[in-house]
């Protein structure tokens, strides 16, 4: 009698060791996976949507047209890329998804001088400057990783007038030459497409915060 009592006890201690290595490890670990396997999924689709991006913004397309705005957001199909409230080139307010295309180039004495300015007027000589910018989608989900040209000097397509870049310093582009790529010349030109994507619908731990998906293209 006390040997089938005893074995009963074990059998129910066994029976509860299982449900908390099952509850407090496994359960976390498979969930855990399911979230890093669709966020991988996630994370090569944005890859592709900046990528595409990029390199049609670097062939002259322009992406404050309703039109191409549209074929950017079928494009990125079920990330949520919303453009139909968007005010051209300031983006808009809605949707979990962002894209930002800048044109980065250098101020050199040749710029300067083609401008009508001395050196000494010349604020952002021998400095990589934006000489545009154009987000599409939520602006409010993430700004570049360079900087942000002043409003002022924008016109509607998202171009930084050439008094601005030359002269306001508020439109330098800050951690891009050298540290991604050089540009040593106002004839060089980089066409930078930085995207964002908030993917909530992946927040099963609220304490986690929720996960966010980026990527960058340069042509």
């Amino acid at each position: 009698m006390s040997s089938n009592t005893r074995s009963t006890r074990e059998g129910g201690s066994a029976i509860v060791e299982f449900v908390l290595a099952v509850s407090l490890f496994w359960v976390p670990l498979f969930l855990g996976t399911l979230v890093l396997g669709f966020n991988l999924i996630r994370a090569i689709q944005v890859t592709q949507v900046c990528r595409d991006a990029a390199h049609m913004y670097s062939y002259g397309v322009d992406f404050t047209e309703t039109s191409y705005q549209t074929l950017l957001a079928n494009l990125a199909a079920g990330l949520s890329l919303t453009v139909s409230g968007d005010s051209p080139p300031f983006g808009g307010t809605t949707g979990s998804a962002v894209i930002i295309l800048s044109t980065i180039s250098y101020v050199d004495q040749t710029a300067c001088t083609a401008g009508g300015y001395s050196n000494s007027a010349c604020s952002n000589l021998n400095s990589t400057v934006f000489t545009r910018q154009i987000v599409i989608g939520n602006s409010a989900l993430h700004s570049s990783a360079f900087g942000t040209p002043l409003a002022s000097d924008l016109d509607s397509s998202g171009n930084v007038s050439s008094a601005g870049y030359l002269t306001h310093t508020g439109d330098k582009a800050s951690n891009f030459s050298p540290q991604v790529l050089s540009l040593t010349s106002s004839t060089q030109f980089a066409y930078v497409a930085e995207m964002w994507v908030q993917s909530s619908n992946m927040n099963w731990w609220s304490f986690l915060g929720t996960p966010i998906v980026s990527s960058r293209a340069i042509f």
